[in-house]
């Protein structure tokens, strides 16, 4: 996903998430849709602080009469709202746009959602698409190794597991006498 010669950026369509995402689903159907958005924004702090990519959540505020507010949640992932009468994809294709005309190359932007239409036009923007489903399935992997590398360094290391076999047994000898 990351490359060392690009800053990658990470847009994603948070309902889109939540829509798609079973796991989301029924946090949302059980607890409603801010518990649903705070668990998407738990998963992509973790997901964009060891993928070491700048994600921008956005959520739509369309018909919630409010003004366009950001929050920075990490250095790694800020959180969009919308202004009235403006959609996430509509956000999400401008800030591609920006990026086209600003960065020059410099950029590798990602947008997660599965919306068909719009996938269609954050690529004609230079942007790469990333289903929902593909979203998920990286962060999954991502906690998994997160998991797996916290054990080996948890689990306790002897020097004898550091030696080879003909040394090992050496020192037992030694040992017994």
């Amino acid at each position: 996903m990351e490359s060392n010669d690009y800053l990658a950026q990470l847009l994603v369509d948070g309902y889109n998430m939540i829509g798609a995402w079973p796991t989301l689903v029924r946090v949302r159907q059980r607890h409603g849709f801010e518990a649903a958005r705070q668990e998407l924004i738990e998963l992509l702090v973790n997901y964009s602080a060891r993928k070491g990519l700048d994600t921008q959540l956005i959520f739509d505020a369309y018909s919630v009469r409010s003004p366009q507010n950001q929050e920075m949640i990490t250095p790694n992932l800020s959180v969009c709202y919308t202004a009235f009468g403006q959609t996430a994809d509509s956000y999400i294709e401008r800030v591609c746009a920006q990026l086209r005309q600003s960065a020059r190359g410099k950029y590798r932007v990602i947008v997660a959602t599965s919306d068909r239409s719009h996938q269609l036009t954050v690529v004609g923007y230079g942007a790469e698409w990333m289903s929902a489903r593909q979203l998920q399935g990286d962060i999954d992997v991502t906690q998994r190794q997160a998991i797996s590398s916290s054990h080996r360094r948890l689990q306790p290391q002897s020097l004898l597991s550091h030696l080879n076999q003909e040394t090992r047994e050496k020192l037992m000898r030694l040992r017994s006498g």
